[in-house]
């Protein structure tokens, strides 16, 4: 592929964007000035990239006449020069090649994350929290920040569901392949026999709404307030400020009841509600480009088994790429951006391959 064309149009479409940035009313619309921002930072790492493929490839050609020339001592210094750029030139073509797939517009999004307990019981719960604990490690790593939306622990320790948001750069570009079932397989504390159990957890990653992306009637919602309670039925607050919405129209149900303020817990429900409208409004988008696609790393749908964690076998194995890890005690501390970027990678393979086909 001649990518000089493409490499010519990123710096073309850069230079518009340096202008539009540099006109003081864009910033009068903060949305449109960080979408901006953030195209002409892609751009600009695009150009970067096609500046360096120019340089390898002319110290490439260096190398290959000097290979062919007639001194032997400097023909055997250029022949591993040319293994090394040969390799750099493939690396910076394939960079490039990503570049033309068009990003994903929620990439740059914050991110809420829900995990729920399957199959399996308490130990399903425990699971729940042993992947909290997981990702906001690796939130941590990043320079993310994250928050607690609600937690429903259970009473042998961990959760049922667990709800958190997502703070950063890039968040929903990195965490949205992890949406679907984990099984895990690890004999359980309770268990006396050693026998192995295998358990399910469902993990839903959603893009989060602006107010701007999702419109909500206010007549469409029945609100319900009552008083938290935490495992077993206690009660956790002597007022009633914990929070439930419904969304008519759709049947979706959110809780809150982490905050000791209504007003903070129905915010928060809010937000986790919009994103699953967004989430949906999404999922009806991509379906009709997943139709018209080779294959995928993965549909996304919450009935998808897309990993397994396997315990005696000190294993990671993700299903859509055919990966296994032989690090799962790393992994389960936060360790798993390998996963993560193999994961990017894989979809960004696809997608070029789709727009090549």
């Amino acid at each position: 592929m001649d990518l000089q064309p493409h490499i010519a149009k990123f710096a073309a479409r850069m230079a518009e964007v340096e202008v539009e940035l540099g006109d003081p009313k864009v910033f009068e619309n903060n949305r449109r000035a960080q979408e901006l921002g953030r195209e002409y930072s892609r751009l600009k790492n695009l150009v970067q990239l096609g500046e360096q493929l120019g340089k390898a490839k002319g110290e490439l050609e260096e190398n290959r006449a000097l290979v062919n020339g007639g001194d032997e001592e400097m023909a055997e210094m250029a022949a591993e020069e040319v293994t090394a750029l040969e390799k750099e030139v493939s690396r910076l073509e394939k960079e490039l090649q990503f570049g033309l797939v068009p990003p994903d517009a929620a990439d740059s999004r914050n991110t809420i994350v829900e995990i729920r307990a399957g199959a399996g019981g308490d130990e399903a719960a425990l699971f729940v929290g042993d992947l909290y604990r997981m990702y906001t490690h690796y939130a941590t790593a990043q320079g993310w920040s994250h928050e607690l939306m609600e937690g429903n622990a259970a009473e042998l320790g961990g959760y049922r569901e667990v709800i958190f948001a997502l703070n950063g750069e890039g968040v929903y570009k990195l965490m949205k392949f992890e949406s679907g079932v984990h099984r895990v397989q690890r004999v359980p504390a309770t268990e006396a026999s050693g026998r192995i159990h295998t358990s399910t957890v469902t993990v839903a990653v959603l893009p989060e709404a602006e107010e701007v992306d999702v419109e909500i009637d206010p007549a469409e919602l029945d609100v319900d307030v009552y008083r938290s309670s935490g495992p077993g039925g206690q009660s956790v607050n002597t007022t009633d400020s914990a929070v439930r919405i419904t969304h008519k129209p759709t049947g979706l149900v959110v809780t809150c009841q982490d905050e000791k303020s209504q007003h903070k817990n129905k915010a928060k429900a809010m937000k986790v509600l919009r994103s699953r409208l967004l989430d949906q409004k999404l999922a009806e988008e991509q379906a009709k480009y997943a139709a018209q696609r080779k294959s995928q790393v993965g549909t996304g749908e919450r009935n998808e088994r897309i990993r397994t964690y396997n315990f005696p076998q000190n294993r990671v194995s993700d299903h859509r790429i055919e990966l296994t890890l032989h690090s799962l005690p790393q992994f389960m501390e936060g360790e798993i951006s390998e996963m993560i970027h193999s994961l990017v990678r894989h979809d960004l393979e696809e997608k070029l391959a789709a727009i090549e086909a």
